[in-house]
C-alpha cells in the first residue's frame, strides 16, 4: 500500500506539514488495520518515500510532543492518541464509497414487505453491525400514534412487565410494581380490560377513556385489577420518559473481540450499562437532532461513555419534512474503520429516513 506525500494545500490540518501529515495518516491507518504500534522502519517501507528511519523517528517524536502519538510501552513503535485520531478524522481521512451493489443490498434488507417498524429498525441495527464489524445502534423517538395491544407479564417479586405494541408495530416495555397479594389472573383481566378499549387510541386518549369509565363505574373491576390497570398506564406517564423512545443494539459481542485485560472489560461493561438507560437514548436523539449529517465522537467527546476507549459514528434519519425519525449509528473501539463506516452510516440513515418519511 504505497502512498505519496499529501499535497500541500489549505485543507491540511493546522500545524502539520505534508510530511508530518503523511506519517500521522499512515500510523493511524496501520493502527486501524492491526491495532499494533508502528515503528519507523515499518513506516519507511509503507510510505515508499525517500525518508530514512532516523528522519521518520524525528517526525514521530515531534508528533508525540504535540500529543498526537504515544508509545504504549518501551517499544519504539507509536499509536495515535484520541487527539491524533480526531485530527486524522477531521483532516486526513480518505473516505470510501458504497458500491451500487452495496446500496441496493441495504435497500433490499430494509424494504422487506410485511415487516413491522420494530423489525425494520432491528434489521437496520443488524445491518450496520454486519457492514462495520462493530455494534450497530438505532434509536427511534417515542411514537405518538395509536396503540394496537397491551400485555402484562409477571416477573415475580411484585413486579410485572408492561408491553405496549403500537399500531406501527413498535414495541416498548416498562417494569411496574404490582399490588401485594395480587393473583396472576389480575394481569390477564387488566390486559383484557384495556385491549377492549384500545381501538387505536393514543396513550393520552386511553388514559382519559379509562379514567372516566372507572370513575363512573367503580364496580367494573375488582380492586386489585383496577390497581394493575392504573399502575400499568402510569408507568408511561410523565417527565423525560415521555420523550423516550426505542433503542436497538445488535453486535454487542463484537465489542468484546479485542478486549484484553480486566480494565478494558470493565470499560465495555460500563458502556453496556449506560446504553440501557433512558438518559442515553435521550442524549443520542439530542446528538442526532443537532447534526446536519454524520458526526464522529472519539472517546469521551459525546459525553455518553466517559473515557472508555470507544468511538461512535452517528447520523440523523430525517423524513421528507426534515423531522428526526431516528438516530442511526455504530459504536466500536477507537480503531474502527472510519473511512468504511462513515459512508455506511450516512447512506443507511438517509435511506431509512426516506423510507419512514
Amino acid at each position: 500500500m504505497k502512498r505519496g506525500l499529501l499535497p500541500v494545500k489549505s485543507s491540511l490540518p493546522p500545524g502539520l506539514d505534508a510530511r508530518s501529515a503523511a506519517i500521522l495518516r499512515e500510523i493511524v491507518e496501520e493502527y486501524v488495520e492491526s491495532g499494533e504500534p508502528v515503528g519507523s522502519r515499518t513506516l519507511s517501507r509503507r510510505l515508499g518515500l525517500p525518508l530514512s528511519p532516523a528522519t521518520i523517528r524525528n517526525v514521530m517524536a515531534s508528533l508525540t510532543e504535540a500529543g498526537l502519538l504515544f508509545s504504549p510501552h518501551t517499544s519504539a513503535g507509536r499509536l495515535p492518541t484520541e487527539a491524533g485520531l480526531r485530527l486524522f478524522v477531521d483532516g486526513l481521512l480518505q473516505f470510501g464509497s458504497l458500491s451500487e451493489e452495496e446500496q441496493a443490498g441495504i435497500g433490499r434488507s430494509l424494504e422487506a414487505r410485511g415487516r413491522s417498524l420494530q423489525e425494520t429498525l432491528t434489521e437496520a441495527s443488524a445491518l450496520l453491525s454486519g457492514m462495520s464489524d462493530a455494534a450497530g445502534l438505532v434509536v427511534a423517538p417515542k411514537g405518538d400514534g395509536g396503540i394496537k395491544h397491551i400485555e402484562f407479564v409477571a416477573l415475580g417479586g411484585n413486579r410485572a412487565l408492561v408491553v405496549l405494541v403500537g399500531a406501527d408495530g413498535r414495541v416498548e416495555n416498562r417494569v411496574m410494581e404490582t399490588p401485594v397479594g395480587m393473583p396472576p389472573s389480575a394481569l390477564i383481566e387488566a390486559a383484557n380490560y384495556l385491549n377492549a378499549r384500545v381501538l387505536g387510541a393514543t396513550l393520552p386518549d386511553l388514559r382519559q377513556r379509562v379514567g372516566v369509565e372507572m370513575a363512573e363505574n367503580q364496580n367494573a373491576l375488582d380492586k386489585l385489577t383496577a390497581e394493575v390497570v392504573e399502575s400499568g398506564l402510569a408507568v408511561w406517564n410523565g417527565g423525560d420518559d415521555a420523550r423516550g423512545g426505542t433503542l436497538i443494539i445488535r453486535g454487542q459481542g463484537k465489542l468484546l473481540a479485542d478486549v484484553d485485560g480486566q480494565e478494558r472489560l470493565l470499560a465495555i461493561q460500563t458502556l453496556f450499562d449506560r446504553l440501557e438507560t433512558q438518559e442515553t437514548m435521550l442524549r443520542l436523539l439530542e446528538l442526532a437532532e443537532n447534526s446536519a449529517g454524520v458526526r464522529i465522537f472519539i472517546g469521551a467527546e459525546s459525553g455518553l461513555f466517559g473515557a472508555s476507549g470507544m468511538s461512535m459514528v452517528v447520523a440523523p434519519a430525517r423524513n421528507d419534512a426534515n423531522r428526526i425519525v431516528g438516530a442511526i449509528g455504530v459504536i466500536g473501539p477507537t480503531r474502527i474503520n472510519y473511512g468504511r463506516i462513515i459512508p455506511v452510516v450516512d447512506y443507511t440513515a438517509r435511506f431509512l429516513g426516506e423510507m419512514l418519511g
